[in-house]
């Protein structure tokens, strides 16, 4: 082995300091943008190329420290065009909470960035010079991202494998190795052109190439076989969508109130499609908590919407009493009319919450910024227990997921059996017309590749859908559209390896690839020469 693999990346610069820093820094700040017009509703596959482009500025960054800075720079671009919708919920009640919506946008990809420093200042840490160390790299980049999705209840938005738009061809490799899986692949797979900046034989850059190459292939040529080998079969259960495009500020006007109530149940009752045996509402669908509306006219108007032997399932936030006081719920209810009346037959209690949104940290300080009222409930909402399946009268067993929940891998249960459909109610109104709802869309199809199940996502304006096990969406009203979607539900396919096995494939390749994506940086690592510039490295 020639010396120049064994070593670690040179450091090439022949500018100033200075003009180093700000021209480092601008390319950062581009790969991260790049990166993020990857992923829909932009969908522009060149942005990919902004991970070589990061780890090619790792390399020649002055440390670990300044690799560090580098990764933060472009992670903080990438979230900022993948967040920044999240300032259009503090202007619904503008008047009020507009001075916070700057904060918010720059301070949720502030922390996120953090994950991207950390994946390239190890990489700065521990690369070398030979061309595996793009395996280095990727590893590193796909443990960071698995960590942004679990840490502190983590926030999996927008993750690197969900650049390919769910339905695709790359996407369907999710049914394997989930969307986290994918990232490692997606990562490795665009970032080895970069070995060819760097020391080592042309042959093994050639051969390094390659395996991009094949494995790009893999990618589109495996999910094309995987779609093609599939068929949609529709059971007989009618599913009604209902959207009426009511936006959030629209919701809390005290003299819209009655109009909300009669746009959700004349579409409820609407005869202009087949007569459904289950009627999906969104999350919050009314500004009143479940205790109030029913027993009311409220109630007495949903109950006459709901002809006998239909099923309704709605988001409403309810109430309980507590030993501190009452304790209140974001949740499902799945409501049957047995001829009689309109009766709960179950409820599902969100489990993973939105802090900030659902539940504030330090709650006494943001109770006197002002914060607490964004959540619309005197105290903060109660964790549910673990997504579980819940019994649908006149349609096969589903899994709830409400809202942020869609975005976590592995939330859909087989207690008590495996359900046939997952039912995905949000309320994607608090981000109006932006690019949020579109990409809350992409990120909840890849739950149904993942587990082989369709799903009917309901927002009251946003995308309401259904998809296919296949992550395809079938129908949809977009946002600003107003109407019911009549859709036969799919048949579930045959159970994923992913929804058999989780993370665990992913686990195992990840390893493998940092082993072999590490196997010099072991070897030199306590050389004299390494420690040397681990000496440099933290100056």
């Amino acid at each position: 082995m020639s010396q120049d693999e064994t070593a670690a990346p040179t450091e090439t610069r022949r500018l100033p300091g200075w003009a180093w820093k700000v021209g480092a820094g601008l390319l950062a700040l581009v790969a991260g943008a790049a990166a993020a017009v990857a992923h829909p509703p932009w969908s522009v596959w060149l942005g990919l190329l902004g991970y070589p482009l990061l780890m090619l500025l790792s390399e020649r960054a002055r440390g670990w420290k300044g690799a560090f800075g580098l990764g933060w720079l472009a992670g903080f671009a990438y979230f900022f065009i993948s967040c920044w919708w999240v300032a259009e919920a503090f202007l619904v009640n503008a008047e009020a909470h507009a001075w916070m919506a700057p904060f918010a946008a720059s301070l949720l990809p502030a922390g996120l960035a953090l994950f991207w420093a950390g994946a390239t200042a190890l990489y700065r840490r521990f690369t070398h010079a030979g061309v595996l160390r793009v395996l280095l790299f990727a590893g590193l980049f796909s443990v960071f991202e698995w960590l942004r999705g679990h840490i502190l209840t983590g926030f999996p938005w927008n993750p690197a494998g969900a650049s390919w738009e769910a339905g695709s061809a790359p996407s369907q490799w999710a049914a394997w190795v989930g969307v986290y899986g994918l990232s490692l692949i997606t990562v490795l797979a665009v970032s080895t052109p970069a070995v060819f900046l760097g020391a080592g034989r042309l042959k093994a850059k050639f051969g390094v190439l390659a395996l991009g190459v094949v494995m790009l292939g893999a990618l589109f040529v495996g999910g094309a076989l995987r779609l093609g080998g599939g068929e949609v079969r529709l059971t007989d259960t009618v599913v009604r969508i209902v959207q009426p495009d009511v936006g959030q500020e629209a919701k809390w006007d005290a003299a819209m109130f009655e109009n909300v109530v009669s746009r959700y149940v004349n579409l409820t009752s609407s005869l202009s499609g087949a007569r459904p045996d289950v009627v999906i509402w969104p999350e919050g669908a009314l500004p009143i908590t479940a205790n109030d509306a029913f027993g009311s006219w409220v109630g007495e108007a949903i109950d006459r919407s709901i002809e006998p032997d239909q099923t309704l399932v709605a988001g409403f936030s309810r109430a309980e009493a507590g030993p501190d006081g009452p304790r209140y719920f974001n949740s499902l209810f799945v409501m049957r009319d047995d001829g009689q009346t309109l009766t709960v037959t179950g409820v599902y209690d969100k489990h993973r919450l939105v802090p900030f949104g659902e539940f504030l940290p330090a709650g006494g300080l943001m109770s006197a910024t002002g914060l607490r009222s964004l959540v619309h409930v005197p105290s903060d909402f109660s964790h549910g227990p673990r997504p579980a399946p819940v019994d649908i009268p006149g349609a096969p067993r589903a899994q709830p997921l409400i809202c942020y929940e869609s975005l976590y891998p592995g939330f859909t249960s087989t207690e008590g059996g495996r359900p046939g459909w997952i039912v995905n109610i949000s309320n994607d109104a608090w981000f109006g017309r932006t690019s949020g709802p579109l990409q809350h869309l992409n990120l909840a199809s890849y739950r149904a590749i993942e587990t082989g199940l369709p799903m009917v996502r309901a927002t009251p304006t946003g995308v309401s859908a259904l998809i296919d096990p296949w992550g395809r969406v079938r129908a949809r009203l977009d946002p600003g559209e107003s109407g019911v979607l009549d859709v036969r539900l799919p048949y579930a396919t045959s159970r994923p390896p992913y929804s058999l096995y989780g993370d665990g494939l992913t686990t195992l390749l990840c390893m493998i690839v940092l082993l072999f994506g590490s196997s010099l940086s072991f070897r030199t690592i306590f050389s004299r020469d390494s420690l040397a510039r681990s000496g440099q490295d933290s100056d």
